[in-house]
């Protein structure tokens, strides 16, 4: 069979259209690597309580220990068995369904490589993959996003019979989580959710969920954290006036 990828490697203009922006090369080994990693924290929830069990006849698990233990498992397996099954899908494709042939230009005007300007470099149609990434990655965004905006919608009709102050608790606490929310689903929703088509505003949305919003992440959850706010104003305390302690 004729190969037809005349392509071997992509150039990322990047957020400022330089066409000198370094190549980002992907590791071969990515699946392996994490299903590696998740292998072995799997193995790490259970096996050292059974050795140290093994030397005492009676076993017992605190509350709290056995809950931690539960929810190790099931993350873990969870993780293992979806990672899994993403490696049965790639070698599907590898065999039956080989990659879409790069045959032409491979200048990506774009700071990383994702799908919707890589499919603008495919030399055969891409229509059908385009549908297939809408209703893949961006129904699994929109429809995750309806169901944490569902909840809130309960939460905040339930708040209606509480006092005051425990409304203005309650809307504390949420107000960081729905921040997270806002600033990472909007914009994948707005990238992924639509025909496979690549507007000049992506690059900067992407900057959003790609690195705004998890650097924001921290810095969102510890400021809302009264012990951390307390610690920090002690902390800035004792650098402003060190003799005071």
């Amino acid at each position: 069979m004729e190969n037809r990828n005349n392509v071997t490697e992509f150039v990322l203009l990047g957020l400022t259209q330089n066409p000198q922006i370094p190549l980002l090369k992907c590791p071969m080994y990515y699946f392996l690597a994490h299903l590696s990693f998740i292998d072995a924290c799997y193995s790490c929830v259970n096996t050292p309580k059974l050795i140290v069990d093994s030397f005492y006849e009676k076993n017992t698990s605190p509350f709290n220990e056995c809950m931690t233990q539960i929810f190790g498992e099931h993350l873990f397996a969870g993780a293992d068995v979806i990672l899994l099954t993403a490696m049965a899908y790639d070698r599907y494709v590898a065999i039956c369904k080989p990659l879409l042939p790069f045959c032409g230009p491979n200048v990506i005007d774009h700071f990383m490589c994702d799908l919707n300007p890589l499919l603008d470099l495919a030399c055969t149609d891409t229509h059908t993959l385009g549908l297939f990434v809408a209703a893949n990655s961006g129904f699994i965004c929109l429809l995750n996003f309806l169901l944490l905006v569902g909840s809130y919608t309960v939460i905040l009709h339930s708040l209606r019979t509480q006092s005051l102050e425990a409304r203005q608790k309650a809307l504390s606490t949420c107000v960081s989580h729905i921040t997270a929310v806002v600033f990472f689903f909007v914009p994948c929703i707005f990238v992924y959710l639509r025909p496979a088509t690549t507007l000049p505003i992506d690059k900067a949305v992407a900057v959003f969920y790609t690195m705004i919003t998890p650097m924001l992440n921290p810095l969102i959850y510890t400021l809302r954290n009264d012990q951390m706010k307390n610690a920090i104003r002690k902390l800035c305390r004792r650098k402003v006036m060190p003799g005071d302690q």
